[in-house]
């Protein structure tokens, strides 16, 4: 059976897990009400998509 002759250290480890991490979210302003959204998306405030409301929501009812 195949046994690593040394312990890994914890510089080559973090090393070879360097581009495992939790990725920030792309946000753009809605061009509707200016609130920070997600892109290709609804506006979650507004109800806004592509110029047309397509959702009502509590704001705008």
């Amino acid at each position: 059976m195949a046994v690593p002759a040394r312990k890994t250290s914890k510089e080559k480890k973090l090393k070879r897990r360097g581009h495992i991490k939790l990725a920030t979210p792309n946000l753009a302003p809605c061009p509707n009400c200016g609130e920070l959204r997600m892109s290709h998306r609804v506006c979650p405030s507004c109800g806004y998509y592509d110029g047309k409301q397509v959702v009502k929501t509590a704001n705008n009812a």
